[in-house]
């Protein structure tokens, strides 16, 4: 049992983030490449992927990140942007004395990234299939230059990828609104998304990543599809789960795939106690029949990333997710 965060952290200085992250994370825990969107433009979890993109470039209008021919300023900003986060982690991680064994980076998959950048005409890219292939293929093909740069900033770190996918539920419901907003797209087939998702896993794999998971909100979440779809794990997280929910994660245990639990939930002034989170896992594990040594596929997570607040509430975040993990191990050992 370990833990890990989602990606978004606070503030504007990864020199900082990285090496809270990486002391509170140490091993046998997975550390993270932090997202500081504080920092503005490009440095948001949809510039930082579209900055990814093979022979596809975007910049920025008033409604948001639009598909443009040629990169612009936008463009480099959010790659300088990620290419100082990389630089800054090879620099705290050149200095430790045990580094860790694992590290793990986050990407838009690509049906949020479609129903988030939008074409010329200022429509969502989610309502043409041309464009939505395009864009699969396109950060397909961008992600191993990214993963070759991670993987040489931590020499000999195992790769774990995080795809999110915020709006999956609402991509496979069709109700993803037009840019007008007087109606909402129509919804994409399971089966296109099954394929979509296989072009970036597959890539994703062929560039070194040892483990991706798929990390989707708890509402409607397509379990089946993920999985379907050869993801070695899913993160969801914990508080809206219903039993066939929990049902459907108790086959993805038993067929060894990964479980990340947002089992700490942020939202609140004050963290929740470690006994009620170790709880509110273990009662829903045991009522499945479970066993206990199956933990071991799990990893605790936060709610929601944590962005919203402050360096010092994130630090307490990933102390609190690590004594959850350390609870749930010592309930499994009996």
């Amino acid at each position: 049992m370990t833990a890990t965060a989602l990606g978004p952290w606070p503030g504007e200085d990864p020199v900082e983030a990285a090496k809270i992250i990486r002391g509170e994370l140490g091993s046998p825990h997975l550390p993270f490449l932090a997202e500081l969107p504080d920092r503005g433009v490009g440095s948001d979890a949809l510039g930082r992927t579209a900055c990814l993109l093979e022979e596809l470039a975007v910049d920025v209008q008033p409604y948001g990140w639009r598909l443009v021919d040629r990169p612009g300023k936008d463009f480099r900003r959010a790659a300088s942007a990620l290419a100082t986060d990389i630089n800054v982690l090879a620099d705290v991680a050149g200095t430790e004395e045990n580094p860790a064994a694992e590290i793990k980076v986050q990407l838009v998959g690509p049906l949020s990234l479609a129903a988030g950048l939008h074409l010329h005409n200022g429509e969502r890219a989610l309502i043409d299939y041309g464009a939505r292939r395009d864009l699969a293929a396109s950060l397909a093909a961008g992600v191993g230059r990214y993963l070759s740069r991670v993987a040489a900033a931590v020499p000999g770190a195992r790769l774990v990828v995080q795809v999110d996918e915020p709006d999956i539920a609402a991509v496979l419901a069709g109700t993803i609104p037009t840019s007008s907003g007087y109606r909402t797209l129509r919804a994409v087939a399971a089966s296109e998304v099954r394929e979509s998702w296989r072009v970036v896993l597959d890539a994703l794999r062929g560039f070194g990543a040892a483990e991706v998971v798929i990390a989707v909100p708890a509402i409607e979440a397509p379990f089946e599809q993920i999985l379907a779809a050869g993801a070695d794990g899913i993160a969801v997280p914990f508080d809206a789960l219903t039993s066939r929910q929990w049902e459907q994660l108790a086959g993805a245990v038993e067929a060894d795939k990964r479980l990340w639990i947002g089992a700490l939930d942020t939202a609140g002034r004050s963290l929740p106690k470690v006994s009620d989170c170790v709880e509110g896992v273990w009662r829903p594990w045991r009522q499945l029949g479970l066993p206990a040594t199956a933990l071991g596929t799990v990893r605790i997570t936060p709610s929601q990333g944590l962005a919203g607040g402050t360096p010092a509430h994130a630090t307490a975040v990933l102390g609190r997710l690590t004594q959850v993990a350390d609870g749930l191990n010592q309930l499994a050992l009996g």
